[in-house]
């Protein structure tokens, strides 16, 4: 069921998205060679609880018998792991790769979600190819966020700019409603047809998230039960907000 949030619960909302943008404004000055992925956590963790979040990905269900709930704050995945990415000493982040964390913050009842890649130290042209066509990708599809429009022009936006330049999007992991629970109805898949899906009214949050491969575009899940990784070993990026649908134009929550 899609929930429309009143205007008390935007605002309690807001807080949340407010800490997750922190993050990553603090992230992007933090983040460099030598580092491991476990200290990209416990920085991020320590901004969410000085602001008095709380770190909602850590013990969230895999749903997959055996499999463990997410040991971690952040889904830290670099190259070609596409999304959920286990923090770990042992993972040390190298010049030139392509680093994309996942990050959703609680507070006060709601949740809020972003998605950022960066690349480390010098990358690649195709690399800084593939995070800007991923970032832009994302204003492509929020155009089409707009009060009587529905769910399918965002996805068939996001999809035919990605397409058109060249890349893939993952179509087995979409975007998702989001507030008081991380993941909410509607799904927002990255790509279909136009004119497709329930309309859009204001109150509703989401999170569009387009996920890029720079190959083909099927994908494979880790041993570990989470990590998923480009099948063909190419790179892959991520970019997400939490957005507002009002009146006008979409509200972005977590860009501070």
């Amino acid at each position: 069921m899609v929930t429309i949030k009143s205007d008390k619960e935007i605002k309690l909302m807001k807080e949340a998205c407010r800490i997750t943008g922190l993050v990553y404004k603090e992230l992007e000055k933090y983040i460099k060679p030598g580092l491991s992925t476990m200290d990209l956590d416990r920085f991020a963790d320590k901004i969410i609880r000085e602001n008095g979040g709380i770190p909602a990905q850590k013990g969230y269900p895999s749903g997959i018998k055996g499999v463990p709930p997410f040991p971690a704050t952040l889904c830290v995945s670099i190259n070609d792991e596409v999304i959920h990415g286990i923090p770990s000493e042992k993972k040390i982040i190298h010049d030139g790769d392509v680093v994309s964390i996942d990050l959703v913050v609680y507070k006060d009842g709601f949740n809020g979600d972003a998605a950022r890649t960066f690349i480390v130290g010098k990358g690649s042209d195709e690399a800084k190819r593939l995070v800007d066509v991923t970032k832009k990708a994302f204003f492509e599809g929020i155009k089409y966020a707009v009060k009587g429009n529905r769910i399918g022009d965002i996805s068939h936006a996001i999809g035919e700019f990605v397409e058109s330049n060249g890349f893939n999007v993952v179509r087995e992991f979409q975007g998702h409603g989001i507030g008081r629970e991380m993941h909410e109805d509607p799904g927002i898949p990255n790509y279909g047809k136009a004119g497709r899906g329930i309309r859009l009214e204001p109150g509703m949050t989401l999170a569009v998230e387009p996920m890029v491969i720079a190959g083909n575009r099927d994908i494979y899940q880790d041993y570990d039960g989470w990590t998923i990784l480009t099948d063909d070993g190419s790179l892959s990026a991520h970019y997400e907000n939490t957005i507002l649908i009002t009146e006008k134009e979409p509200e972005i929550l977590t860009l501070i």
